[in-house]
């Protein structure tokens, strides 16, 4: 390293380059931000922790098996340490688009940490005669080990976070079936009118749904403690020291609190991301859920005048540039739209997973952003969903049980009584004459009043809440 008017000129094999003197990425991070100025965005903050503490935990192990000077090593730490604290993090510039493995990533987290650590030891950046980002920094690992566990690691951080925020939102969409329990609505199968349900059934079914779908992020997030890390190169731990796989894991299950484990197989770890893909695929129902639900509320609030008009959403902004006091469902409308991304994602993400090839994917990078990206725009939006629309949602218990009794579906608790063919001509009758079904059957003296008030009350409409078969079904284990 040579320095000149400033600058620092740094060589690597492919032969020199000017660096501003005052950065503290090198030369390959240099090449990395010209070959690849694709997003403008770079890694996720989460994946560059991670990979810090890789950076560190590594140093620790190699310390302990006595590969490492100490000076250097505590040097190398301090410097990871601060970066985890969130200094330097401008200097991280690579891409999220990048040469495939993340050589890249990895190489501007060694460049960033060697010249932090260089300046610790008061030496001039650059001087990687003394520290080195390969040889030291980078000592006893590989991209391909470092990326795939940097990515696990962040994943499953985030993944937490985004489980909390699901387990909240259900527990709002539960509060709300709770208070909505009695009342009665039209319940609607093909967009078309069916027999009634209580709006707080279809709450309470909503916070299930995404309970479901956290149990189901954590069932396999759990996956992604099995980590690459020591397999080096191609999963042989080329270049590590006996010891440094178990010790490396130690220091950086300490970091996370985390009970990380090696994979029974570094050559399958390296050779397959399905795990990543188990945890996309689970981010993919959420998103399946949160959408599906995001259309009903839209069409439950459709109106005021013409639409379902069913519930009311709280108003967050106006909704039209030309029609004054026009209120428009937008938290939902956003809702979507990340639902569609994610889903998106998922399809790159899967296709990513299936071109790996032998001894490695290179399509990590892509992967690991995308993925942390996906859970990001949830655990951003999902605590505004809640307070800004699910928790606020109004209704006319009234009007919406007065619909109720005006549906002709209601023909179906005609059947046994009835018969099938003759319940569907009252049903016909009361829609072509616009009268209630219990009008009908009265009025044509088919059952008598003790009977209709016995066949239409609210208990019979209303029919098991879902508390009543959870009661049922402890009751049945109980015996």
């Amino acid at each position: 390293m040579t320095v000149k008017d400033g600058k620092r000129i740094e060589r690597d094999s492919l032969g020199e380059r000017e660096l501003p003197g005052d950065v503290y990425y090198g030369i390959q991070t240099l090449r990395a931000f010209e070959n690849f100025s694709v997003s403008n965005l770079p890694n996720h903050p989460y994946l560059i922790d991670a990979y810090v503490s890789i950076k560190e935990a590594a140093a620790m192990a190699n310390m302990d098996v006595e590969w490492l000077d100490r000076e250097k090593g505590d040097a190398i730490i301090m410097a990871a340490r601060e970066i985890r604290d969130g200094e330097l993090r401008d200097q991280f510039t690579v891409d999220r688009f990048q040469a495939g493995a993340g050589t890249s990533t990895n190489m501007n987290v060694n460049e960033v940490i060697a010249n932090r650590a260089l300046e610790i030891l008061g030496k001039e950046k650059g001087s990687y005669e003394i520290l080195s980002p390969n040889d030291h920094v980078n000592m006893a690992q590989s991209t391909n080990d470092t990326f795939p566990t940097a990515m696990h690691i962040s994943v499953h951080r985030m993944t937490i976070e985004l489980v909390l925020s699901v387990r909240s939102l259900a527990s709002s969409f539960h509060a709300k079936g709770e208070e909505f329990k009695n009342v009665l609505k039209t319940g609607r199968t093909h967009l078309q009118d069916a027999m009634p349900v209580t709006l707080g059934g279809e709450f309470k079914a909503y916070g299930f749904a995404l309970e479901r779908v956290a149990g189901e992020m954590e069932r396999r997030n759990e996956k992604l403690l099995d980590l690459p890390l020591g397999g080096t190169a191609t999963g042989t731990g080329i270049n590590t020291h006996p010891k440094y796989r178990t010790k490396v894991l130690k220091h950086l299950s300490r970091m996370w609190d985390l009970e990380l484990r090696t994979n029974p197989s570094p050559f399958e770890a390296m050779q397959s991301t399905t795990r990543i893909v188990a945890v996309s695929s689970a981010y993919k129902e959420l998103a399946i859920e949160l959408g599906r639900i995001s259309n009903d509320l839209r069409l439950l609030s459709s109106g005021p005048t013409s639409g379902f008009s069913e519930i009311q959403l709280p108003a967050v902004q106006p909704g039209s540039s030309i029609m004054p006091g026009k209120v428009n469902p937008v938290m939902p409308e956003c809702m979507n739209m990340i639902c569609f991304v994610v889903i998106g994602n998922d399809v790159a993400i899967t296709s990513a997973a299936n071109a790996g090839q032998l001894e490695l994917n290179v399509m990590m990078p892509m992967m690991g952003n995308l993925i942390l990206r996906s859970a990001e725009y949830f655990v951003n939006f999902i605590p505004l969903f809640q307070k800004k629309c699910i928790d606020g949602i109004e209704v006319d218990a009234e009007a919406l049980n007065k619909k109720a009794m005006a549906n002709p579906a209601l023909a179906t608790l005609l059947n046994r009584k009835l018969g099938y063919l003759k319940a569907a001509e009252v049903a016909k009758e009361a829609m072509e004459r616009r009268r209630s079904v219990v009008d009908i059957v009265l009025e044509k003296g088919l059952i008598t009043k003790k009977e209709a008030d016995e066949i239409f009350n609210h208990a019979s409409l209303i029919g098991c809440s879902i508390d009543d078969l959870h009661d049922q079904e402890d009751e049945e284990k109980a015996k």
